[in-house]
């Protein structure tokens, strides 16, 4: 059987119905954004290959350094998180591995794995603040933190921990962005935004809220210019590593149909005491 590409009439119309700059693929060929896959292999790192596929450029050295920071700081937090937990849970039911990871990154919504891109989007804010009303960071910063209450409440996003006193993510990965500033392969802009909303955040509650892990990867991200969805969907491909992991560990580990509480523990109750079904006639 050929295979070709129909470049007129009824097949063009078949062949047009998906449309991708990703990837180019003929019989005995593979592309990715026009690099041929042999030439990517072997020179290209996973993490480079991630921003190809995303960003349809190959990235810098320096810059592939910073995503891939992103990356490997956020790949577990342990079975206290609640995706690893599921993680762990369906594999004691019998089921695969991807199973397992299907459900366990099934619960990375706005609430467990979302503070990163609603980070981004504050960062963002300000920023846009910044260059709309020509006011310093500062300024602001005081305007965006007032209207991220305004609109999402108390809550803000990619600060403080209901677990670490300080993120140890945080200091190290802050540092790594400096540096790139320093080398100029990032202008600073979002990182100075951060900083200061976390000094804001110190002035209003008198005492440090420090940055978590979310509000430093949203720095490295918004740096590197990627959407805020897109940063959320990076962050699902970090914790998958973890999930992987624990999955496969608990596999290994047997047990079967563990549940969230030792099975000799019981939940609270708080329903109506025992009472009688009421007679039917």
């Amino acid at each position: 059987m050929s295979i070709r590409r129909p470049t007129n009439g009824p097949e063009k119309a078949v062949a047009d119905w998906w449309r991708t700059d990703i990837i180019d693929m003929t019989p005995g060929e593979i592309g990715y954004y026009g690099y041929p896959i042999e030439d990517l292999i072997g020179n290209v790192s996973f993490t480079q290959m991630i921003w190809l596929m995303t960003q349809g450029s190959l990235p810098s050295p320096e810059k592939a350094k910073l995503l891939d920071a992103a990356l490997m700081s956020a790949v577990d937090h342990g079975p206290q998180a609640p995706s690893i937990a599921i993680a762990r849970m369906a594999a004691t039911c019998g089921v695969g591995l991807n199973n397992a990871m299907a459900s366990a990154v099934n619960v990375l919504g706005d609430v467990h794995g979302g503070a990163g891109e609603q980070a981004m989007a504050l960062y963002q804010m300000i920023d846009d603040i910044v260059q709309n009303d020509g006011v310093d960071v500062v300024v602001a910063t005081q305007k965006g933190l007032e209207k991220q209450r305004e609109l999402f409440g108390k809550f803000i996003p990619g600060f403080g921990h209901r677990f670490h006193p300080v993120d140890p993510r945080a200091p190290r990965l802050m540092a790594v962005v400096e540096g790139a500033k320093t080398d100029g392969e990032v202008e600073g802009r979002f990182l100075a935004i951060a900083q200061q909303v976390e000094l804001q955040l110190e002035q209003e509650k008198g005492q440090k809220i420090p940055m978590n892990i979310d509000g430093a990867t949203a720095v490295i991200y918004a740096e590197l210019g990627v959407a805020p969805e897109l940063a959320r969907g990076l962050f699902c491909l970090s914790r998958s590593v973890g999930i992987l992991a624990h999955a496969w560990e608990q596999t290994q580990q047997g047990g079967r149909n563990k549940g969230p509480i030792p099975r000799d523990l019981l939940w609270t109750y708080d329903g109506p005491a025992k009472r009688s079904v009421p007679d039917s006639d």
